[in-house]
């Protein structure tokens, strides 16, 4: 193989190895999971929020009418990002009843990505500050 086919060579496959790698870093931000054509509100009470990297989670607890709860899960933005926006990890806590709206799961699980919550004062707690499949 002469020199230069080899140079090229070498600069494809480091090509497609960038490629696939910035792939799969834009895939992870992606909303593919979620069903951003429609919204839902739940109101129930904080078991848990993880202030945690690339993406913070709030756990709530939502009475299921059968006299027990179902817990939900939302992803959420990251702590740097929400940091920024005047939250901090003690923002929710466990016992602090909130109503959420969120894009469901597109599989029917239980949560989603968080999008807003209102605390029973009328407080607003935004995940974004636009759309979010345009804000981050």
């Amino acid at each position: 193989m002469k020199p230069i086919t080899k140079y090229a060579v070498l600069a494809a496959i480091l090509f497609s190895g960038l490629v696939a790698a910035t792939a799969g870093a834009a895939a992870h931000h992606g909303f593919a999971v979620f069903d951003t054509s429609s919204q839902k509100t739940i109101t129930g009470t904080v078991h848990e929020f993880q202030w945690t990297n690339p993406h913070t989670w709030v756990w709530l607890d939502v009475p299921n009418g059968k006299g027990g709860v179902d817990t939900y899960g939302f992803e959420g933005m990251s702590p740097n990002y929400l940091e920024r926006r005047g939250w901090t990890r003690k923002t929710l806590k466990p016992g602090d009843t909130i109503t959420v709206t969120y894009f469901p799961l597109k599989n029917g699980d239980k949560g989603g990505s968080f999008l807003i919550g209102k605390r029973p004062n009328g407080e607003e707690l935004r995940m974004f500050l636009d759309s979010p499949t345009e804000d981050h």
